[in-house]
């Protein structure tokens, strides 16, 4: 059902439209953008030798705020696909034009769309072959006992992302033949004899600042949100000395060379709690590090943080000691022990999420295999740290309800790989 759009801002409003999803979400999203009198996003390219070989190179094309981080695109979808039979060399023909199709309606950037397919190891296991060693994908796992979540166990994922909304709803619907064109292309193929999807497993999110203090409306999302806070939990993220480069995260041996993996866990946020209970000091100690609060280095949404968390090798090696001494510890500050060499292993390009009206946070990760995440999300953990879990950072106020481990293949294998291209198996 399309929103009503009477009590909502014009932001709000498409945002919703989005999480809707279909024809009529974007009917009444392309009204709302015309009303806005907005220009058509910028066409893509014929040549497909232009774009990068690597579906996850997003970072050179994305805009970046004025510290030069990059900025991800303010609107995103999550869509769950399920095979229909069992590929076949037609098929594959059939997804690599309905992708190419898209490509050349809209330029790879955040005002036109960026998009990767990966796939589950659900979907791999109908192949006589294997995986190569090269490739670390296992199925997913519950992590601390603490977790119970549902695993995605279908066969592929979708993410869309640009700052435009109606981009991201019209791609969708051209992808699955309800639209003839798209962007002023003629559609030439489309997934839906292929995939089918799951509209029970689809999932939608934003990121930008201010776009969380617009939910207040609901239920569990407090009103002293920081204004301009781009995430929910009130704090900015991302920062570009603090993740892991595109090159990091590439597999580099083997015939998915050039490929990554993807980890999804999607999660509730226990914002009342973390905002009406703790103060600012107590949650900037608890997301950053105790040093941080006492130095006062992060601000009122971490406008003072530049380009990296601040985490110095310092404050790293404090963890137990700050565990032990001050009975707390930062997220951040467990979760950068897993560093190799100093560099962090997880490139995060995570989301917020109001998926059935209750706030949350889509954590999607690019890691070169899911062993290295598994690594950071123990450290985050923090089991072996002497410390009361209410301030062992944010185990308190984040529940995983669902799991999902991908493989993103190159793009020239991004076309119902086989499970090793090489062999033919």
């Amino acid at each position: 059902m399309v929103p009503d759009r009477s009590s909502l801002s014009r932001r709000e409003y498409v945002r919703a439209l989005v999480a809707t999803g279909g024809a009529g979400a974007l009917s009444a999203c392309l009204d709302a953008v015309d009303d806005g009198e907005a220009t058509a996003a910028p066409s893509g390219t014929d040549d497909p030798d232009s774009l990068p070989d690597r579906q996850h190179a997003w970072n050179d094309t994305l805009s970046s705020d004025d510290d030069g981080n990059v900025l991800l695109p303010e609107h995103h979808a999550l869509v769950a696909l399920s095979l229909r039979a069992e590929p076949n060399e037609e098929d594959r023909d059939t997804v690599e034009a309905a992708f190419r199709t898209i490509e050349r309606a809209y330029e790879w950037s955040n005002e036109g769309l960026v998009f990767t397919v990966g796939y589950t190891p659900a979907y791999f296991a109908r192949y006589d072959g294997s995986l190569p060693d090269s490739v670390d994908l296992p199925e997913p796992v519950a992590l601390t006992d603490r977790e119970d979540p549902a695993f995605d166990e279908y066969d592929a994922l979708l993410h869309l992302a640009s700052d435009r909304p109606e981009v991201v709803l019209e791609a969708e619907e051209a992808l699955f033949g309800d639209r003839e064109t798209v962007n002023g292309v003629d559609l030439e193929a489309d997934l839906s004899g292929v995939f089918d999807r799951r509209e029970d497993h689809r999932r939608t999110g934003f990121v930008g600042d201010g776009l969380p203090a617009r939910h207040t409306d609901l239920p569990d999302v407090p009103e002293s949100i920081h204004e301009e806070a781009p995430f929910f939990m009130g704090f900015r993220s991302g920062f570009r000395e603090s993740q892991a480069t595109e090159d990091r995260v590439t597999i580099s041996e083997g015939p998915f060379s050039g490929g990554t993996t993807q980890q999804l866990s999607s999660m509730d946020l226990q914002l009342e709690v973390w905002f009406e209970q703790d103060n600012h000091y107590q949650r900037v100690s608890k997301l950053f590090s105790p040093e941080h609060a006492e130095e006062e280095l992060v601000g009122a949404f971490g406008e003072r943080l530049e380009t990296a968390s601040g985490l110095t090798d310092d404050r790293i090696e404090a963890t137990a000691a700050d565990a032990r001494e001050r009975g707390v510890v930062g997220h951040a500050q467990k979760a950068a022990r897993a560093r190799e060499n100093g560099d962090p292993l997880l490139l995060r390009r995570d989301f917020n999420t109001v998926d059935g009206d209750r706030p949350g946070l889509h954590f999607l990760s690019l890691q070169r295999g899911i062993d290295e995440f598994v690594r950071v999300r123990e450290a985050m953990t923090g089991a072996d740290l002497d410390v009361p879990s209410a301030n062992n950072g944010l185990l308190h106020y984040i529940f995983v309800n669902r799991r999902g481990n991908y493989l993103l293949p190159p793009r020239e294998h991004r076309a119902l790989p086989p499970a090793d291209p090489g062999s033919g198996a």
